[in-house]
């Protein structure tokens, strides 16, 4: 289980990797977060939970990762963990726990800015392996 950052033109990209889908979700959101802050600074001392629902598994990481980054933006949450499950019938269905906290100024330093999740070039392999774009 890992995740990378990788250069895009203006952009910034994350590569993840898991044993399953789900702990490659996982990783997809942590690499996130890396993105806007070090992670490890990031305590899991509250619990948020996610339940949502697309049509296939790309849809759903950039329906996921757009709902952490709303959640960054408009309730000041920083998440390290991610329990995720995905059941895949016509529907793919996602239900996460992320853990986190609110930002601490002292003890978080922002370090970009992430304004949305792209769909170009999204890679959503079942064999373990997110490749995915962010508009910084």
């Amino acid at each position: 289980m890992a995740y990378e950052q990788f250069d895009h033109t203006a952009d910034i990209g994350i590569k993840a990797t898991g044993e399953t889908l789900e702990e490659t979700f996982g990783e997809a959101a942590k690499g996130l977060f890396s993105v806007i802050t070090d992670i490890d600074k990031v305590e899991s001392v509250g619990e948020y939970r996610i339940e949502m629902s697309a049509h296939d598994h790309e849809e759903l990481l950039v329906d996921f990762l757009s709902e952490l980054i709303y959640l960054f933006e408009v309730e000041s949450l920083l998440f390290s963990e991610f329990d995720v499950s995905i059941t895949s019938n016509d529907e793919k269905k996602l239900a996460v726990t992320a853990r986190g906290e609110e930002i601490d100024d002292e003890r978080h330093e922002l370090l970009q800015a992430v304004k949305a999740v792209s769909y170009h070039d999204i890679k959503v392999d079942q064999e373990g392996e997110i490749r995915v774009i962010f508009d910084v």
